[in-house]
C-alpha cells in the first residue's frame, strides 16, 4: 500500500511540471456567420412547388447573365436566333408582362429591354428588376390564391397559369443560352453546380 501511494506521488509530482508548461486551452472559437438566408417563401404545397421552380430558374439566368463575358454578348449562332444580350433582355420583358396579370395590376414596365438594353451592366439590371418585380408574387403566393379566377384577355383562368407559364418560358430560354454556352466553351451554370463535389 506504502509503495502504491509513493508510486502515485511521484507520479504526480513529475506531472505537475508538464503540466504548468502546457497553455491553457483557447476559448471556444465564435460560431460562424450563418450564410444570409434566402426568403422563406410559400408553406402550402402547391405554391411552394411553384416558387422552387422560379427559384431555380432565376439563380441559372441570373448566374448566366453574370458569367457570359461582355464581349459575347453580340454571340449569335445564326442570324434567325437571338444574341445573348437579345434573350437576356426578353426574358426581362416577358417577366414583367407575365407577373403583373398575376400580381393584378397593368405591366409597370414601358421600357422594351431587347432595344434599350445594350451592354452587359444594362441587361443585368434590367434582369435583375424583372426578378425583382416577380418576387413579390412568388413570395406573398398561397395555394387559395393560386387558384382564384383572374382575368386574362376574354378568359379566366387560375392565377398560378401566369406565374407556371413564366417558368416554363424562362426555362425555354435557358435552353437556348446552355447551347451557346457551350457554343462558346462556357459551362453553363446549373452543369457546373452539379460538377462541383458534394460536401
Amino acid at each position: 500500500m506504502k509503495r502504491l501511494f509513493a508510486v502515485l506521488v511521484l507520479a504526480m509530482l513529475v506531472a505537475l511540471p508538464v503540466a504548468a508548461q502546457t497553455p491553457p486551452p483557447a476559448p471556444p472559437a465564435a460560431p460562424p456567420t450563418a450564410p444570409q438566408a434566402a426568403p422563406a417563401g410559400p408553406t402550402d404545397p402547391l405554391s411552394r412547388a411553384i416558387f422552387g421552380m422560379y427559384n431555380s430558374i432565376k439563380r441559372n439566368l441570373t448566374e448566366s447573365a453574370e458569367k457570359v463575358p461582355e464581349a459575347d454578348y453580340a454571340f449569335q449562332p445564326t442570324k434567325d436566333v437571338r444574341n445573348f444580350t437579345q434573350i437576356f433582355a426578353h426574358v426581362a420583358n416577358s417577366q414583367f408582362s407575365l407577373c403583373a396579370g398575376p400580381k393584378g395590376e397593368a405591366n409597370p414596365n414601358k421600357d422594351d429591354f431587347e432595344k434599350t438594353a445594350t451592354t452587359k451592366a444594362a441587361v443585368v439590371k434590367a434582369l435583375a428588376d424583372s426578378f425583382a418585380y416577380c418576387d413579390t408574387v412568388y413570395l406573398t403566393l398561397t395555394d387559395e390564391k393560386a387558384m382564384e379566377l383572374i382575368k386574362a384577355g376574354q378568359n379566366q383562368v387560375p392565377r398560378a397559369r401566369g406565374l407556371i407559364s413564366n417558368v416554363a418560358h424562362d426555362n425555354e430560354h435557358y435552353g437556348n443560352l446552355v447551347t451557346m454556352m457551350r457554343l462558346k466553351g462556357m459551362v453553363p451554370p446549373s452543369t457546373e453546380r452539379m460538377q462541383q463535389p458534394r460536401k
